[in-house]
């Protein structure tokens, strides 16, 4: 080091500072530039040789390495790179491979098979979204929250109506509205805050018949208000295992999948306008269906 020390220019504009004494802020001058500071980052481009395998690009989107099949639902795909083909369940070269990964007939038009190699690109009107990995375990999730899994996993249709349970060991994608919270049994859950659970048994209802006798019970049941909440019914969990439930106490918006909606600049949409319900329209396949996971004002009520 050469003596004198030699000290970095001063920035122009700003009083001197004298060397071995720490900078203060001289009034009537505005604070200097610090390093690292200033306009905010550009967003990061990427490519197919950038996007992360298997992996979150962000909270809100997942990037998948497509090397062979992979199960979708409908919807929930928004870009991908490479060679890539879809098909119906039932139809195509993974049919055979149906018997063993896929039994859920009820959801079975609710879902396609990706093959081919490629980066897809998940997202789910911007959820949370997580991979979680199973070890010849088995979870429930569900049906609404489930974006995707690979074929070494099998699906089946839980008893629980609205969820399907992941049997096997792989990696399987979810949405949550916020954060996911892993908790123990003995609990109970808010249904409308439930995700799903791992490795035991299917919960229980469980209803507060204090709450439900009470002030607020009879103003319900005289003006059919309010509907259930968590406080007066809830899903209860025993045994061991693992429960998920997300940061709150609202279900993920209802969409039917695989529609093309009415908006403007979408092929085959419209200008904005709602379809109006009369006679001759028909309803959205899997809406206020009993058994296909949405189930409308109903379904909230009873968490399912």
């Amino acid at each position: 080091m050469s003596y004198p020390p030699q000290y970095p220019p001063q920035q122009p504009g700003y009083p001197q500072q004298q060397p071995g004494y720490p900078q203060q802020q001289q009034p009537g001058y505005p604070p200097p530039p610090q390093p690292g500071y200033g306009a905010p980052e550009a967003p990061p481009v990427h490519d197919a040789n950038s996007l992360p395998v298997n992996d979150n690009v962000n909270p809100y989107a997942f990037s998948v390495d497509l090397n062979g099949p992979y199960y979708l639902q409908k919807g929930k795909m928004i870009a991908y790179y490479g060679d890539v083909r879809f098909s119906g369940i039932g139809r195509g070269s993974i049919d055979r491979a149906l018997g063993r990964n896929f039994n859920s007939p009820l959801h079975a038009t609710d879902w396609v098979v990706a093959e081919g190699r490629g980066k897809l690109l998940l997202a789910d009107r911007a959820f949370d979204l997580n991979s979680y990995d199973l070890e010849n375990g088995n979870l429930t999730v569900r049906s609404g929250n489930l974006l995707a899994f690979e074929p070494t996993l099998a699906l089946k249709q839980s008893i629980i109506p609205g969820f399907l349970t992941l049997i096997g060991t792989g990696k399987f994608v979810a949405a949550s509205n916020g954060p996911v919270h892993f908790v123990e049994p003995p609990i109970r859950v808010d249904p409308q805050a439930l995700v799903g659970w791992a490795d035991c048994p299917a919960p229980c209802h469980h209803y507060d018949h204090g709450y439900m006798h009470g002030v607020l019970g009879g103003l319900r049941q005289l003006t059919g208000l309010g509907g259930a909440s968590g406080e007066e019914h809830q899903f209860e969990f025993i045994g061991a295992g693992t429960v998920l439930i997300q940061s709150s106490e609202t279900l993920m918006a209802e969409r039917s999948v695989g529609v093309v909606h009415q908006e403007a600049g979408v092929p085959g949409g419209g200008y904005g306008v709602p379809p109006q319900q009369g006679h001759g329209q028909s309803q959205l396949p899997n809406v206020n269906v009993p058994g296909l996971g949405n189930l409308g004002d109903l379904g909230r009520r009873f968490g399912l």
